[in-house]
Formats: C-alpha cells, structure tokens, sequence
C-alpha cells in the first residue's frame, strides 16, 4: 500500500534585491504549508533574490545576500519537519 504525501507548491510575490522582504514571504508561506499539513514545499526559482535581478546578478553582493537568507531558513525553526526546495 501506498503513502499519502501532501505537497505545497507557492506562487510568491517577491520583488527584485529585496533579501528581507522576500525571506519574510517565504517563511509565511512554510508555515502556511505546514498548516495545510504538507510535508515537502515548493517555491520558484530565484524566489530568495526575486525574478529580473539584471545585472545585479554579476555583483558578489547578490549571491552573499542570497547566501545570507538561505542560513536564516536553515536555522528557522519554521523550516523542521518540513521539506523545503528554495529557489
């Protein structure tokens, strides 16, 4: 027999360079998973750094910031017992 597995897809908001802002969107839309009982949660590409970064995508600034958020989900006790796949 098979097991049921419950999977959140998102569709976020997120804005181009704004690391905060998009962080905070991304953890309310873990937590709201969760509550629908998922167990793996996916989001879209480049949803950490937001879509149409340009250029800003050949400073080293993007990718340490970017590297900045992704820590704080790791160490968020919002993303336990949840698969995350961030963008």
């Amino acid at each position: 027999m098979g097991r049921k597995v419950t999977l959140a897809t998102c569709c976020l908001n997120q804005w181009a360079m704004d690391f905060e802002g998009n962080l905070q969107r991304i953890l309310k839309s873990i937590a709201a998973s969760k509550e629908k009982g998922a167990r793996y949660r996916l989001g879209p590409e480049l949803e950490i750094c937001g879509y149409g970064c340009g250029d800003h995508f050949y400073e080293s600034d993007t990718c340490l910031h970017s590297f900045q958020v992704l820590s704080e989900l790791l160490l968020s006790p919002i993303t336990q017992d949840i698969i995350c796949d961030v963008g």
